[in-house]
């Protein structure tokens, strides 16, 4: 979908790498690497393409939010953000595979959820199954209605990929993103 309004031509391809980090790795290190490790985890696949790899972790006083893997563990994740702020870091890799050069971006947002309750926590995780999310909530669905303030600069890096700063690395490395023909037939 975020890759859609890139109008640029892509395929998708599954990482395989190792996502385990030293204990005490910092947020913006652990994202960069681990979106770097990603796109180098195809790059075999891809030998003459531009490989985009990305990753993202919820921090919450410090400390590195793992993704819940159950309804249970979402909950109560759900449950320790609630009417609290926590960061969201969004890291974005660009590999030349030709080449081996990398660059890459890192961007924070402040995500503040309301206070909900254990109920409202057990529905929502029953109807949006964030379990693979990072914070236990998908922000470009149903959890949205979660929050009452998020601060940041690039809408797209919540989601999981920051077009912004994406278009600038892809025409850093000789790619620029071709600007999109507005449909003005939509109202």
């Amino acid at each position: 979908m975020l890759m859609d309004r890139l109008g640029v031509a892509y395929e998708v391809a599954s990482p395989r790498c190792d996502e385990t980090l030293p204990g005490g790795t910092h947020p913006r290190e652990g994202t960069l690497e681990l979106s770097c490790r990603k796109a180098r985890s195809v790059r075999e696949q891809f030998p003459r393409h531009l490989i985009i790899g990305s990753d993202q972790m919820a921090v919450l006083d410090g400390t590195i939010l793992s993704k819940p893997g159950t309804a249970r563990l979402a909950e109560e994740q759900l449950l320790r953000l609630a009417g609290r702020t926590h960061e969201l870091w969004t890291a974005a890799c660009v590999l030349d595979a030709r080449t081996g050069r990398e660059l890459a971006h890192v961007q924070v947002w402040r995500m503040t959820l309301r206070p909900i309750g254990r109920d409202e926590a057990r529905e929502y995780v029953l109807k949006d199954g964030p379990l693979d999310c990072a914070g236990s909530y998908r922000y470009e669905s149903l959890g949205r209605k979660l929050f009452e303030k998020v601060e940041g600069t690039d809408p797209t890096a919540i989601t999981g990929l920051p077009l912004i700063a994406l278009a600038r690395l892809l025409g850093d490395l000789g790619a620029p993103v071709p600007p999109r023909k507005l449909d003005t037939t939509r109202a």
